[in-house]
């Protein structure tokens, strides 16, 4: 708590405005433009070199929660007013002073009446951040992973040299499940959850789940292989099952590379290669089955025993 405060009064220093180089007036829209267009050009992944790129990045991240937000954004303006406002009225006692001196007790009740209104408004200023970041910003975290879906392209593309096929479009599938629309647990699903039952297939890569189509999700796995495992085996949890299918169904050619035995082999030999391997996908289907049942059990337990704390 004593580190969140003393964010949110750093923060009330700083001119968010001037952080991302737009007026006081602009739209939510020029602001979200104008965070994508700074936060590239420092994002850590961007520069290494720099020790400064991630805190600037942080920094542009809270200009972002702040000004997006419609109540943090007007205790943030009546914050920097009322500051104007003092600094104004310090400008002119300071000019006055010298003439003359008015009414030295009347002065030092209104600059404390003042002094009461900044404190009003910081305090709603950080009840406003702490709100924020107690509830979690989506349009923060919708924008920041734009940004590293937009970094990852780009330096896949240099890998690849630009040609090519995009093989995520082979990676990526699509997850259902029976979700209400005022299910607060989504069913069951977080991103922790369906990560912690598909990542056995193989590395994943990113998980994405709907805000706006309850019971949905896309998740892409870093090889095919793990996807089509995924798919081909995965039926998520015993109360609520899952549906998988693809996003972009891989090529035939792509899918059944390592299929069938070559054809300059003897039947006799087709046939015992054949059964052999049967039986070891036999076996690892089983213990695949076994380790998904065991880890459902797992989860179902871990959710009993957080609903009862």
């Amino acid at each position: 708590m004593a580190e969140k405060m003393a964010a949110s009064k750093e923060l009330m220093q700083m001119d968010l405005y001037g952080l991302l180089g737009i007026k006081d007036d602009a739209s939510e829209k020029e602001i979200k433009k104008a965070y994508r267009q700074k936060a590239l050009t420092c994002h850590p992944d961007k520069n290494p070199d720099n020790p400064r790129a991630a805190e600037l990045f942080h920094q542009l991240s809270q200009a972002l929660e702040v000004l997006t937000d419609g109540a943090a954004r007007a205790a943030f303006d009546n914050l920097r007013k009322a500051k104007a406002a003092a600094a104004k009225r310090t400008q002119k006692l300071d000019e006055k002073r010298k003439k003359v001196k008015l009414d030295l007790e009347a002065r030092e009740a209104q600059a404390q009446v003042n002094q009461e209104e900044e404190i009003n408004f910081a305090q709603t200023l950080e009840q406003e951040i702490m709100r924020l970041r107690e509830e979690g910003s989506r349009q923060l975290e919708e924008q920041q992973r734009l940004i590293r879906e937009q970094i990852r392209s780009e330096t896949e593309q240099r890998l690849r040299g630009q040609t090519g096929v995009d093989e995520k479009e082979c990676t990526r599938i699509k997850l259902k499940w029976k979700c209400k629309k005022d299910d607060e647990t989504r069913g069951g699903y977080t991103e922790d959850v369906l990560m912690r039952l598909l990542q056995k297939y193989g590395e994943v890569r990113d998980i994405v789940i709907s805000s706006k189509k309850k019971g949905s999700a896309i998740v892409e796995f870093t090889t095919l292989k793990a996807a089509e495992l995924a798919v081909k085996n995965e039926t998520g949890l015993l109360n609520n099952p899952l549906q998988l299918s693809w996003l972009n169904p891989p090529p035939a050619s792509v899918s059944h590379m390592d299929a069938g035995p070559m054809r300059n082999i003897s039947s006799n030999s087709q046939s015992s290669q054949s059964s052999v391997r049967s039986e070891r996908d036999f076996e690892s289907l089983v213990m695949m089955k076994m380790r998904q049942a065991a880890e459902r059990q797992r989860l179902i337990e871990q959710m009993r025993f957080e609903d009862e704390d």
